[in-house]
Parts: C-alpha cells; sequence; structure tokens
C-alpha cells in the first residue's frame, strides 16, 4: 500500500504475521457466493461422485469464496475447487517457513539449533507470530522462493517488507506442500518431514478447528490454520490437514476469504472436511462424539500475542 496508513491501523488480527497491515475499516457483508463446481477423480468405484455431491452440498449457500483440494493416496481420489486461485496466507504460511527451515538445513548438512526448534514450536504449535517473524527475517525472501522452487510450488508468492501473511497461496500449491511432508521425497528428508508432521499434530487446543472436523479415532491428525481479517474480503480463513490411519493416507486444503466472521470461516471449512471424513473413512452409527481422538473446539481464538513487536 502506499497511502499513509495510521499507527492504529497497524495492529494485526492475531494469528495473521508482523507487519501485515489489518485497517480496521468495516468488512462489506459477503455476498453469496456462485454454486461451486466440484470436480473429484477416484480409482473407487463411486467415490468421486459421492465426494463431489457432498462438498458441493456442504457449500451450499455458503457465502464468500472457498477452495478446496483433497487427495487420498490409498484410493487416488482427488478433489479440486478453485485450485490455481489466490489468498492471502495468514499463518498457513508458517507451514512453509518452516519447511523452507529445515530444507535450508538439509543443504548445509546440519541440525536445527535449540533455538530454531524453540522457535519452530511456537510458529506451528502457537501460531506465535513474533517466532515466525524471526525465522522468516533469518531466511530471507530468497531462501523462501528457493524451497518454494524446489518444492514446485510455483503459484505461491512471498509476501513483500517482511509481511509474510500477506503471502500469496493457492490450493494446489499447499496440497503439494503436504504431499512433500507425507511421502518420501528429495526436497525434505524424514527426519524434516517427521519433525513438521509432530508439531502440527500438537496444536494447541484453541486452534483445532478446520480441516480435523470429523476426522474419526483411527486417524491421526496435522494441522495448521490461518486467519485474518482486512478491508476488503473480509476474513480469510484457511485450513492445512493431512490424515492417516484406517487404510487411508490423505490430506485437505481448504481456502476461505469473503466471510463475515472467523467464526463463519471456520464453519464453512469444518462443513467441507465432515463430509470429506465421512466419505473416506465411514464409521458405524455407533462411533460417537466423545470418543474422537481430535475433536476441534467449538470456540476458536486468535493466537497470542496479537500484535508482534517492532522490528
Amino acid at each position: 500500500m502506499t497511502h499513509r496508513i495510521s499507527r492504529r491501523a497497524r495492529v494485526l488480527a492475531a494469528g495473521l504475521g508482523a507487519g501485515v497491515i489489518v485497517p480496521f475499516a468495516a468488512a462489506a457483508a459477503p455476498a453469496a457466493a456462485a454454486a461451486p463446481q466440484v470436480s473429484c477423480t477416484s480409482s473407487k468405484a463411486g467415490l468421486a461422485t459421492k465426494l463431489q455431491n457432498d462438498i458441493t452440498t456442504a457449500l451450499r449457500g455458503r457465502a464468500g469464496t472457498v477452495a478446496v483440494g483433497l487427495y487420498d493416496r490409498s484410493t487416488k481420489t482427488t478433489c479440486t475447487l478453485r485450485s490455481s486461485t489466490a489468498y492471502d496466507s495468514a499463518s498457513v504460511v508458517k507451514a512453509t517457513v518452516l519447511a523452507t527451515l529445515l530444507w535450508d538445513a538439509k543443504k548445509h548438512n546440519r541440525y536445527l539449533t535449540t533455538r530454531e526448534q524453540s522457535l519452530a514450536t511456537a510458529m506451528i504449535t502457537k501460531s506465535d507470530n513474533n517466532a515466525t517473524s524471526t525465522l522468516w527475517k533469518q531466511l530471507g525472501v530468497t531462501k523462501v522462493k528457493g524451497f518454494l522452487a524446489a518444492a514446485g510450488m510455483t503459484q505461491t508468492k512471498p509476501g513483500a517488507n517482511n509481511y509474510w501473511g500477506l503471502t500469496q497461496i493457492t490450493v494446489r500449491d499447499e496440497q503439494k506442500l503436504l504431499a512433500l511432508l507425507t511421502a518420501k521425497n528429495s526436497v525434505l528428508s524424514d527426519n524434516s518431514r517427521a519433525y513438521e508432521l509432530k508439531l502440527m499434530g500438537k496444536v494447541i487446543s484453541s486452534q483445532r478447528w478446520g480441516t480435523p472436523a470429523g476426522a474419526p479415532s483411527s486417524v491421526a491428525v496435522h494441522v495448521k490454520n490461518g486467519w485474518l481479517s482486512r478491508a476488503t474480503h473480509g476474513w480469510r480463513v484457511h485450513s492445512i490437514g493431512t490424515f492417516n490411519g484406517a487404510g487411508h493416507d490423505y490430506m485437505i486444503t481448504v481456502l476461505t476469504q469473503d466471510n463475515s466472521t472467523m467464526q463463519y470461516g471456520v464453519n464453512t471449512i469444518q462443513a467441507v472436511a465432515k463430509v470429506i471424513h465421512k466419505d473416506l473413512v465411514p464409521t458405524t452409527s455407533t462411533t460417537s462424539a466423545s470418543v474422537l481422538r481430535y475433536v476441534p473446539t467449538t470456540n476458536p481464538q486468535e493466537a497470542i500475542p496479537a500484535v508482534p513487536s517492532a522490528g
């Protein structure tokens, strides 16, 4: 932005990023989105049609703009919706920041330092903005771009001027990142992949929402969420997650914007996630919510601290 912005306007939506400008102008009420056209394919008979119908139904009547990605290795199932539409990343980019750090450490044949491990843990499990800003500045945009190139994430554009929360992301690229984290590859070492997934499996309770909604007890969950309110396009609310168990190995990305509130975006994401989990990993009618291993909070909270320190 080139126009003058007040000091107050620099207060951030928590869970976003250092220095990202969030004006206090009221967000306009989102317009009802056109009926989404979800495209699914699968090697399992009938699954693609079921997922396509159920995801479309889950999104029917929801305001805002939603992008969806699903890939299940076990059934070779893929679903996409607006896979190349760009969104402000908010805190979802933190998964890319950690992957960049691990990729760079591998290139230099070194382990993460104790300090880096502490920062990475805070960044992923608590969505800590200060920790993210420190790592982003340590790495620099050149290294972030280097990782993106190595990962084939060609649609991702790092935020300028340390505004990492304004990195432009797409469903396609987030799914590529999750694929790297969940299968052997030449970009990230096995230890690096296991380390990042371990942290994504230990997010604090107030951030256990989004793509894990509806995941049964038989499935291990790893998640990173992001949320940001700006004067244009209202709330951006995103969730990426990987799921493994019950004979399935799948990943889900749901990106949203034009939400009137954070909770509205969370509800939209969880409506999609619930039908995906149900269709991929059906559970018996006797399975109750009380035995689910991972139950997203009904009261999503913003990360602490809300305002990163200057510098």
